[in-house]
């Protein structure tokens, strides 16, 4: 069993899986222990669908085309700023070139960076697709709760041999995909993830992008202002 430690410093976002199939048991008890994450007055506002099987399988068909036709709608929240800027940019654009580096994509080559993205339709091929909702009327608080229940799944799955990737591609068909898993008007999608078994001889799975050093981040208050 790994640590704490090697759960959390070795997860990173996995975009190729093994097409072995992931137990519905073994998926309960990676949510169950994930849904021990905490939440302000224990609300715990999170709610999962999970696709599999062939309803996984068409809606990978569905939205993989939809996707290649253009057929996007506007996100229904801004996940991303609407004006980026340094240092937040940079990051941003070393990530992106970094993984399309892997992936030996050169700028310019908009159509395998088009089929690159356009995987996040079928999961990355992963077993299970995760789809996650909050209900509209919450606050901001609640999608903080949200966050730290996300974190608690990535982690969570690692000891089992499981890793996954959290997808925010899914927003822009947040209409159709509503309507497809009748996700009811009163519930907003917050995003979309894979897990199941990584694929370890995928190239594109050894991308790790830089993180920053404690001391790029932390202040230490050692004196008040008056």
């Amino acid at each position: 069993m790994m640590t704490v430690e090697e759960a959390i410093t070795g997860r990173r976002s996995i975009r190729a899986f093994l097409p072995r199939p992931v137990p519905r048991e073994l998926v309960e008890r990676v949510l169950l222990i994930a849904g021990r994450a905490p939440s302000g007055s224990n609300v715990q506002p999170w709610k999962v669908r999970v696709l599999e099987g062939a309803v996984r399988d068409e809606i990978c068909r569905d939205f993989t085309g939809r996707y290649d036709r253009g057929e996007v709608s506007k996100r229904e929240y801004n996940y991303y700023p609407e004006k980026w800027r340094d240092p937040y940019l940079a990051r941003r654009r070393a990530c992106g070139w970094g993984l399309y580096g892997t992936l030996g994509i050169a700028r310019g080559e908009k159509e395998r960076m088009h089929a690159q993205h356009a995987r996040n339709y079928c999961f990355f091929d992963a077993p299970i697709g995760l789809i996650f909702t909050i209900d509209r009327d919450l606050e901001l608080g609640s999608w903080l709760d949200y966050g730290m229940f996300l974190e608690a799944i990535m982690v969570a799955a690692r000891p089992f041999g499981l890793e996954t990737c959290p997808q925010a591609a899914w927003l822009v068909f947040h209409d159709v995909l509503q309507r497809r898993l009748r996700i009811p008007p009163e519930e907003t999608i917050v995003c979309g993830m894979a897990l199941g078994y990584p694929d370890p001889d995928a190239k594109v799975n050894t991308f790790t992008p830089e993180r920053m050093e404690a001391g790029e981040f932390v202040t230490w208050v050692e004196e008040l202002a008056e």
